[in-house]
């Protein structure tokens, strides 16, 4: 009940605009636009790997939090505990800045000490990148910070953008309260990283096994992560030939997937995303649905069509019940204009909308429920023209009995 309201205050907040695509993410937004619909639309187009991706590595990166806070809990240092990593974040940057400061006392010289390197957005990028949806959260995907050409060890550009993963605060305030905390029942280890990075990496950015549904991500070749040198059941060991690579490899796997998430993210933006807002925005049908109505109207115009015919050529009297053509004209223009906009006044009327074929949900996003209703009173209005035309127009053909 509180994720919900913490929604709807979202939702209120944001004015009179469509949500954008890291709202829809970080589940600030509620229905007909919220993460549960967007992934039911993208499953319908088979794209839904790329969704996956993108969540699997938020979750990825949560778990690389929850590490830090651990680590922090300790009273650890993580320049002691994880030397490789601190040096690998202090030369190149890390999305984890803001965390690891608070796990460690700033000193000249520290990690933390320039904002602007290790994430914090400066001033004249504030605004962050605009979206025709409205404007992108400024700790979003507009690379603050981000420095052209950075490139890991391992040939991956890596990010130096602050920006938060699912469930993490956005500006000021909670997203949702879903995976900030990770559930465990104890502290997170470096194996635990491992585990969740090499999870992710034969999932979506290698080929199966013979005979295993492929699950591949398309990325460009520079992003293309082509090997994962670590194991999920011990660390490297010291007296290992290769133990220093290993080691920079490890150093690599709090960030190894954020440039591929960010592109996944641009790709969903720019192509997915858009006809999601189009599909569920301004209209409340599925493509089934919608298709079924076609097919409904089509034999109820029929049907309608040959009793006016009928009426007319055996000159039925009195003229008058030819008026009751309009029930049948009136279903079928219902079904086809339904069919034509994706939309169901009625459904609308009801303040529903679908999400999977004939199954409904409540409409609670007000911006868009103001939309919908709008455009249901114009189809509405449509319909009745419509249904008016055709009933007075076979009225006053003249019968004649053949």
């Amino acid at each position: 009940m509180t994720d919900e309201k913490d929604q709807d205050a979202w939702a209120q907040s944001r004015g009179h605009r469509l949500p954008n695509l890291m709202e829809v993410l970080t589940r600030r937004t509620t229905s007909p636009v919220d993460l549960y619909m967007f992934y039911l639309f993208v499953q319908r187009e088979r794209n839904e790997d790329v969704l996956d991706f993108y969540l699997d590595v938020q979750h990825h990166e949560n778990l690389c939090r929850a590490y830090f806070k651990d680590l922090r809990k300790s009273g650890r240092s993580l320049k002691d505990d994880w030397p490789q990593f601190w040096e690998y974040a202090r030369r190149r940057g890390s999305i984890y800045g803001t965390v690891i400061d608070a796990s460690m006392k700033r000193s000249p010289g520290s990690f933390g000490d320039d904002d602007e390197k290790w994430g914090k957005p400066r001033d004249d990028h504030l605004g962050g990148s605009t979206s025709p949806y409205g404007p992108r959260p400024s700790t979003s995907m507009a690379g603050h910070g981000e420095k052209e050409g950075e490139r890991s060890r391992s040939g991956t550009p890596f990010s130096l953008s602050g920006r938060s993963a699912l469930g993490i605060s956005l500006g000021h305030k909670r997203a949702s309260r879903a995976p900030t905390i990770i559930p465990r029942s104890k502290a997170i280890t470096r194996l635990d990283l491992v585990a969740s990075a090499e999870r992710i990496f034969f999932r979506y950015l290698s080929p199966p096994p013979p005979g295993q549904d492929s699950h591949e991500i398309y990325l460009p070749p520079t992003l293309r992560i082509h090997s994962f040198p670590l194991s999920s059941t011990a660390l490297p060991k010291p007296d290992s030939p290769d133990y220093e690579a290993e080691m920079n490899a490890l150093a690599q796997i709090p960030d190894m997937f954020h440039a591929q998430q960010e592109y996944c993210f641009r790709a969903m933006e720019q192509d997915v995303f858009p006809r999601f807002l189009r599909a569920k925005a301004y209209g409340n049908l599925t493509s089934v649905s919608a298709s079924v109505r076609l097919v409904v109207g089509l034999l109820i115009l029929w049907a309608g069509l040959s009793a006016a015919f009928s009426l007319i050529f055996l000159d039925v009297h009195p003229k008058s019940k030819r008026f009751f053509l309009f029930i049948p004209f009136t279903l079928a223009t219902l079904f086809l204009v339904s069919h034509q906009y994706a939309l169901d006044p009625i459904l609308i009327f009801f303040n529903q909308s679908e999400t999977t074929p004939f199954r409904t949900t409540p409409l609670r996003d007000p911006y868009v429920k103001k939309m919908l209703r709008v455009r249901a009173i114009w189809v509405m209005v449509l319909i009745l023209a419509i249904d008016a035309a055709l009933t007075l127009m076979f009225w006053a053909v003249p019968g004649h009995r053949l």
